[in-house]
């Protein structure tokens, strides 16, 4: 045999294998697990969870942005937490 056709049978043997080789997580049945942005809505509702989309400054939110990473916790939590303060003083 040729050294071109031994090169092509090894290219041939890796495609085999990477063929029969099982799908990586992220792409196979783990992906379907993920969930949707339906079912995440859905279970936000259920925990009387409503979007609240507004406008703000970004100086305001980096420091927000800053304190939820100062606290380790989301930016919901945070802004939950300061609208809070604010709705009682």
């Amino acid at each position: 045999m040729k050294k071109t056709d031994l090169e092509k049978l090894k290219g041939l043997k890796i495609d085999g294998r990477m063929k029969h080789a099982g799908t990586p997580g992220r792409f196979g049945a783990a992906a379907d697990a993920a969930t949707s942005r339906r079912e995440q809505r859905e279970r936000e509702r259920a925990l009387g969870l409503v979007p609240f989309a507004i406008k703000l400054d970004g100086d305001l939110v980096k420091r927000i942005q800053a304190l939820a990473q100062e606290r380790k916790t989301g930016l919901n939590e945070v802004v939950a937490e300061l609208l809070e303060k604010g709705l009682k003083g």
